[in-house]
């Protein structure tokens, strides 16, 4: 079972949260179930969670945010998609579903998000998974090549197996065939009147990524109190090197790889994905 739960966010704004299990039915079950608050990367939606999710519902009460500008969350025209726009709705979404001390899970854009909170409000976190993002300051570059890479899509997509084509092979940041990359951003596209279009948008993206890129990410990193696992793809965006580095800033930090993964890990390879965290979960949430 799949359940919406609509939280108010920052400034009002409404925001959709998912429960991919079945609500515990008496009121010491949920109380006794420890809570993990999923959170996505930048273009993504809470049901790239949903593999992860279901498995960590078994024994937590595991429920994935769709961030301000994402999924069906809203997406106000004019934001803001402040850092802080997006930590003050993780930290309304964790009080309003009374999931504190939490387990943060987040990745890329969603991983940062769950350091600066846990760095904010220490009381709420219990533990952090970050997956694939780098604390290092990406670059005004990097956000250049990000506008002409949103100029490059071939919008309207025609079809669902063309957005899987295009985002699969064809892209031209695509190295090689990346099936399991279509197939996420196929989640992010909706039918309209001529064709297939981004749920979000692309404006949108792009402001949300340029409060963050041009500036490093550390000192936050070091003020994070609670056990935190840094896990990347060994084929992702971030580096063996900083990575290894993240976890010695980190106070309480632990390291983990995802083989034969990219930046997509979690979505990528799932079952290799939940090797790779599910040994630090059982040591920081079991009673």
């Amino acid at each position: 079972m799949v359940r919406r739960i609509d939280v108010t966010g920052a400034g009002g704004v409404r925001l959709a949260a998912w429960e991919f299990a079945d609500p515990p039915k008496r009121r010491e079950e949920t109380e006794r179930a420890s809570g993990v608050l999923l959170l996505h990367g930048l273009m993504g939606r809470a049901s790239h969670w949903a593999a992860t999710a279901r498995w960590l519902s078994e024994r937590h009460r595991a429920i994935a945010l769709d961030q301000r500008g994402h999924g069906r969350s809203d997406k106000p025209s004019e934001g803001p998609f402040t850092r802080e726009a997006y930590v003050a709705d993780a930290e309304a979404a964790i009080e309003q579903l009374g999931l504190a001390p939490v387990t943060l899970v987040g990745h890329s854009m969603g991983a940062l998000t769950a350091w600066q909170l846990a760095a904010k409000r220490p009381d709420l976190v219990r533990a952090l998974i970050i997956c694939d993002m780098r604390a290092s300051a990406l670059g005004a570059a990097s956000q250049r090549e990000w506008a002409d890479w949103f100029r490059a899509w071939p919008v309207p997509f025609a079809t669902l197996a063309d957005v899987r084509k295009w985002f699969g092979e064809d892209d031209p940041w695509v190295e090689r065939p990346t099936p399991a990359r279509g197939e996420f951003f196929a989640e992010v596209m909706k039918e309209c009147a001529d064709g297939w279009r981004p749920v979000f948008a692309r404006r949108q993206m792009l402001t949300s990524r340029e409060t963050w890129v041009h500036d490093a990410h550390w000192e936050e990193l070091a003020q994070v109190q609670c056990p935190t696992l840094v896990v990347r793809g060994l084929d992702g965006e971030l580096g063996r090197a900083e990575a290894q580095e993240m976890v010695r800033v980190l106070p309480r930090g632990q390291y983990a790889e995802v083989t034969d993964a990219g930046h997509l890990a979690h979505y990528d390879q799932p079952e290799a994905w939940r090797a790779a965290i599910e040994p630090f979960l059982d040591g920081v949430l079991t009673p």
